[in-house]
C-alpha cells in the first residue's frame, strides 16, 4: 500500500513539473484531451479500484481468526484498574487476576473486552489498536505477540480523575512458561509458616480487607477490589502506577489516596510500622 501510494505520488509529481516546466511541445501534448481523460478520469478508477480491492484483501486477512485461540481471557474496565479473568472453552473462569495479562509467545489469544461502569479503551500499542469498552456490549480482539517480552497497556479514553494511572502490562512468555504460570495461578494462596508472615495474614483478615479483596484458599472473598490470590507474582500494583515491592505495598496500603486519589480503596494508617511491614510482607508471600 505504502510504495504503491509513493509510486502515485511521484509519478503525478513529475506530470505537474513536466506541465509547468516542461518544454513548449511536452506541455502541449499533456493538455490534450487524451491526456485529462486518461489521466484524470481512467487512472484514478483503475488505481483506486485496485486499491480498494488490495485492502479488502489484507482487512480479511487481518480479522480472519484461528479456529481456536491459545487462550480466552475477559478483561473488564474498573475504577480505575483492570480485572483479569482466564475463561475455559464454555466461557466460565478458571483463573481471576488483575492489571497483568500473561498470553503464549506466537500464539493467538482472544480478548473479550467489557466495562460495568464507563467507556474506557484498552490499548497495547506494540501489539494492537484501541478498543472501546462499553457499559453492556462487548467488543473482541485477537491478538499475538510474535516473541517473549513485556508489553505496557494503558486505558486510551478519558474515565475519570485517575484515568492517566490505569495502565497494565502483556506480558508475552513461551508456552512451556505460559501453561506453567497459568497452573500455579490456579493454585490457592500457599499457608504462611513464617511467623511474620502469619502475623501478616491475620491482619488482613482481621482488619476486615477480605470484604474487597479475595485471596483463594482464605476466608477473604470480597469481589469489589482486585484478586490478591497471587498478587506477589505481578510485575506492578495500583495499576502499573507502582513497580511491585514490599515497600511499594507498605506505601499503599498507608495511604493509596496520596499515591492515586480517588481510588476506591480507604487509608489504613492505623497500622504501626510493625504491622505494616508484616501485611506488606504477606502480600509479597503471595506469588
Amino acid at each position: 500500500m505504502f510504495v504503491g501510494g509513493g509510486l502515485i505520488f511521484v509519478a503525478v509529481m513529475l506530470l505537474a513539473l513536466l506541465a509547468l516546466f516542461g518544454p513548449p511541445a511536452v506541455r502541449a501534448g499533456l493538455g490534450r484531451r487524451a491526456w485529462i481523460i486518461g489521466g484524470g478520469i481512467a487512472f484514478p478508477v483503475v488505481v483506486l479500484s485496485a486499491l480498494l480491492i488490495h485492502t479488502f484483501m489484507v482487512a480479511s486477512r487481518m480479522v480472519q481468526a484461528q479456529d481456536s485461540p491459545a487462550a480466552r481471557v475477559e478483561v473488564a474496565g474498573e475504577l480505575w484498574w483492570w480485572r483479569v479473568r482466564y475463561l475455559d472453552e464454555t466461557g466460565k473462569t478458571i483463573v481471576e487476576t488483575a492489571n497483568e495479562i500473561r498470553i503464549p509467545a506466537g500464539q493467538q489469544v482472544e480478548l473479550k473486552l467489557i466495562s460495568n461502569n464507563v467507556i474506557h479503551s484498552f490499548w497495547v500499542p506494540n501489539l494492537a489498536g484501541k478498543i472501546d469498552m462499553i457499559p453492556g456490549h462487548v467488543n473482541t480482539l485477537r491478538m499475538q505477540a510474535d516473541a517473549p517480552g513485556v508489553f505496557r497497556g494503558q486505558c486510551a479514553e478519558y474515565c475519570g480523575a485517575q484515568h492517566a494511572k490505569m495502565a497494565f502490562h502483556v506480558v508475552a512468555q513461551t508456552a512451556d512458561e505460559y501453561a506453567a504460570w497459568l497452573e500455579a495461578q490456579k493454585r490457592a494462596a500457599v499457608e504462611p509458616e513464617d511467623r511474620v508472615l502469619q502475623r501478616g495474614k491475620a491482619l488482613f483478615l482481621n482488619n476486615r480487607c477480605g470484604l474487597c479483596h479475595t485471596i483463594r484458599g482464605t476466608p477473604a472473598d470480597g469481589a469489589i477490589g482486585p484478586d490478591l490470590t497471587h498478587v506477589g507474582s505481578r510485575l506492578s500494583i495500583a495499576a502499573g502506577t507502582l513497580p511491585n515491592g514490599q515497600g511499594a505495598i507498605a506505601g499503599w496500603i498507608a495511604d493509596s489516596q496520596h499515591i492515586k486519589p480517588g481510588n476506591r480503596m480507604p487509608a489504613f494508617n492505623q497500622f504501626s510500622g510493625e504491622d505494616l511491614r508484616a501485611l506488606s510482607a504477606y502480600m509479597e508471600s503471595l506469588q
